[in-house]
């Protein structure tokens, strides 16, 4: 599947793809974890970042939480969240070139993610990052990756074929949801490793590689879009 000289879009994951957020997150859930009188297993946090929070929380917990349960942790994690993203969060090395080289060359580009719109709004308005994006897209109350619904949403709104759509992602769920939509994929390792991310198309360190080379080794064209 290649799309030659078709038209492109492309569609980001942001966890761990846009921004580096891991830390944060596993410190807010730790705070928060303890601060109900639980303890969090940094393996299973690892095993599963990138889910949605109400997914994780019994994997967390050991066990299936009561509804008002469920809600106090996660009003809990999420006000801790929103006060510390910007103090323990950084951009992946080199996605602004990414996100301009597709801007300057027309390309529609959307976030995709399974954060709540709040967290999406507040993260890429602090690193000055909306008006790169069409549209936001948040999966709270969508079926979890790997369940293709957010890409095909996205696609759908853009009004682009999934076969014209390229996902970033860095999760195993979210490349096998690129997949099953039927959508190119790019993962990069800042969250998993190489190994975990094979059934992405391309899978790179971070962004500091020329958008350009990755795309054309995917055999997606890039160069023959003229840029603004």
């Amino acid at each position: 599947m290649t799309l030659k000289d078709q038209k492109l879009a492309i569609l980001w994951d942001m966890d761990g793809t846009i921004v580096d957020t891991k830390a944060c997150h596993y410190f807010c859930w730790q705070e928060t974890m303890t601060a109900f009188g639980y303890e969090l297993d940094k393996v299973v946090f690892d095993k599963n970042f990138g889910r949605k929070s109400r997914v994780v929380i019994p994997l967390y917990l050991g066990f299936d939480p009561d509804e008002t349960l469920i809600n106090q942790i996660l009003d809990d994690y999420r006000r801790r969240l929103m006060r510390l993203m910007l103090k323990k969060t950084n951009l992946v090395p080199g996605v602004i070139s990414w996100l301009q080289g597709f801007k300057d060359h027309h390309i529609p580009q959307v976030v995709a993610s399974s954060a709540a719109m709040a967290t999406l709004e507040k993260i890429l308005s602090s690193y000055a990052l909306l008006d790169y994006f069409e549209h936001i897209f948040a999966g709270a109350e969508l079926p979890a990756k790997p369940d293709p619904e957010i890409f095909l949403k996205a696609a759908k709104a853009l009004g682009y074929a999934p076969e014209n759509c390229c996902v970033i992602e860095d999760s195993p769920a979210g490349v096998r949801a690129a997949k099953a939509a039927g959508m190119h994929c790019i993962a990069v390792t800042t969250t998993f490793s190489k190994s975990e991310l094979s059934l992405a198309e391309a899978v790179i360190d971070d962004f500091t590689l020329p958008v350009n080379t990755v795309l054309d080794e995917m055999g997606i064209s890039y160069k023959t879009l003229k840029p603004a």
